[in-house]
């Protein structure tokens, strides 16, 4: 895969994820999942109906943040920070999107909570270059 492709693939996703979890505009989001989109995620019913119903259920406050992004041929992984879930701690994850065509198709992840300054045992936030506050 090119890197052009790699750096499409990249914009798709953090598109998506905008539009999903930020804007919750599911219309437009329609447009980004595929009707048979595959879900691994312990925490998400199956299929884009399941991720829709889960962000239609969280707080309106839920703001997603992405940080490092990484592509290689049709998958995309993204280290991100889900905040305002309505839990006691944020959750850090890791996104990993399996596209074709420039369209999700499939979906894992790994979400830990975010621990904060004084639960930190290496001293260093799990996401960007600061503590939650």
């Amino acid at each position: 895969m090119s890197n052009s492709n790699a750096e499409k693939n990249k914009a798709v996703v953090l598109e998506a994820f905008d539009i999903l979890f930020n804007k919750r505009d599911y219309v437009t989001a329609e447009s980004y999942w595929s009707p048979n989109y595959i879900q691994h995620s312990a925490h998400i019913e199956p299929g884009r109906d399941g991720l829709f119903n889960l962000i239609k259920a969280a707080p309106p406050s839920l703001k997603y943040e992405p940080g490092v992004i990484l592509a290689e041929g049709d998958y995309v992984i993204v280290h991100g920070r889900f905040s305002n879930i309505g839990l006691p701690a944020n959750w850090i994850a890791a996104d990993v999107v399996r596209l074709k065509d420039g369209i999700l198709v499939e979906h894992w992840d790994v979400i830990q909570d975010e621990a904060t300054e004084q639960q930190s045992k290496s001293g260093n936030p799990m996401f960007g270059d600061s503590f939650p506050k």
